[in-house]
């Protein structure tokens, strides 16, 4: 069977509390783990968009709707769907197996993906990932 779900591959997560938001796969497991024995994946993905800027807006403002927040989740390969867009973000070093694991790491590891993603989302690259899915 051909590897399509590779780090950098963004992705719909389709059941859950995070069911119907965009992310990102950070590491796959393809073969499982001893505590869960079917392939998943770790991502990282936006739990809060950004707003609509206009233009009248004051820099305060605008640098208040730019704001995005994430999360980090362990996500069975069925609950997820994947798109065709690639998200060029290195957050391999940010994100790792045990910043899930301890609530203080995963605090720390949502804080530099926040960074990370909302330094994307000003740079201009990628739109399709920080808008609201419309179904």
């Amino acid at each position: 069977m051909v590897r399509f779900l590779k780090p950098n591959k963004a992705v719909i997560v389709l059941q859950g509390r995070y069911a119907g938001r965009k992310a990102v796969i950070v590491k796959s497991f393809d073969e499982g783990t001893r505590d869960r024995p079917y392939g998943h994946c770790l991502v990282a993905g936006i739990k809060k968009y950004p707003s609509k800027v206009i233009r009248k807006d004051s820099s305060k403002k605008t640098a208040k709707k730019s704001r995005v927040k994430c999360f980090l989740k362990l996500v069975n390969y069925q609950h997820v769907m994947p798109t065709r867009y690639t998200l060029d973000v290195d957050l391999k070093d940010v994100v790792t197996l045990d910043s899930v694991q301890g609530k203080d790491k995963k605090v720390s590891a949502c804080k530099a993906t926040k960074e990370k993603l909302e330094e994307r989302f000003k740079t201009g690259k990628n739109r399709w990932f920080f808008t609201k899915l419309r179904f």
